[in-house]
């Protein structure tokens, strides 16, 4: 079975497309909320979850496979730090000493700034920002493990910070954020939206990198079968009249190669 960020297909399931949809909606609100809670997750939450789709035993099976493969535990919170290299967790450890200097606020006091950013104030504002930069940290620790640099992600969490932070009074104004005890809870969804795009999109880029090296890859292969056979290189219109393969593949893939395919002359 394969599940993807934006769904996929299982046993049972497979061509019952507003099922797969809904699968793929609550896959994703179960890691959401298992990122919310440290990277974990209860059995019970997440048969709970699944309950309106009535998954059979083998199916949750599947599922409890697919998050542990994405470093979410089952039943127990694990150690968050479990997934982090000695590099990263050196890296995490000069940010932390960068912001020693910072004073820690109380809950309280991280609410009252909140209250102030959310009229627009400045002080408030940065006060706010003060107070939640330790938490972006701790929140990239979360999604460690993912094929992406810890330092980006740290990176992009702070950006999103100052955004959401900068955003405050339209999110009052849309609904999206009430009160000030709302705020904090409402910057830790933008942190991990920001963390989790930027993993999706090295993801996406990582596919398309490699269906480009699976292009030249064949096109090259080719050309040395060819090349072989007629005992000099070959040129692309040789190519593409032999094997059959569009000249227009052909041509894409020497680009992408950086015109580098041995065998093309």
């Amino acid at each position: 079975a394969k599940f993807g960020r934006k769904g996929g297909r299982w046993r049972g399931m497979s061509g019952n497309s507003s099922k797969e949809l809904e699968f793929a909606r609550i896959l994703e609100r179960v890691r959401r909320v298992a990122r919310e809670q440290g990277n974990c997750i209860s059995q019970e939450q997440v048969r709970e979850e699944f309950a309106l789709l009535a998954l059979g035993d083998q199916q949750l099976d599947m599922v409890f496979d697919y998050l542990k493969k994405h470093k979410i535990s089952i039943g127990e919170q694990g150690d968050p730090d479990a997934f982090l290299t000695d590099e990263e967790k050196d890296y995490l450890q000069e940010y932390l000493d960068e912001l020693e200097e910072l004073p820690v606020y109380s809950q309280g006091e991280t609410e009252a700034y909140a209250a102030l950013a959310l009229a627009g104030d400045r002080l408030g504002q940065e006060k706010l920002t003060e107070s939640c930069l330790r938490n972006v940290a701790e929140i990239a620790k979360l999604y460690a493990g993912q094929g992406v640099l810890l330092e980006d992600l740290v990176g992009e969490g702070n950006v999103a910070l100052a955004s959401g932070i900068e955003m405050l009074g339209a999110m009052r104004e849309s609904g999206a954020v009430g009160g000030p005890e709302q705020v904090q809870g409402a910057l830790v969804r933008l942190v991990m939206d920001a963390m989790e795009r930027h993993i999706e999109e090295c993801a996406a880029n990582h596919r398309a990198d490699k269906r480009a090296a699976d292009k030249v890859n064949q096109v090259a292969d080719k050309a040395r079968e060819l090349a072989e056979q007629l005992r000099r290189k070959v040129t692309p219109e040789e190519l593409a009249q032999e094997t059959g393969m569009p000249l227009k593949a052909i041509e894409d893939a020497m680009r992408m190669s950086g015109f580098k395919i041995e065998d093309i002359g």
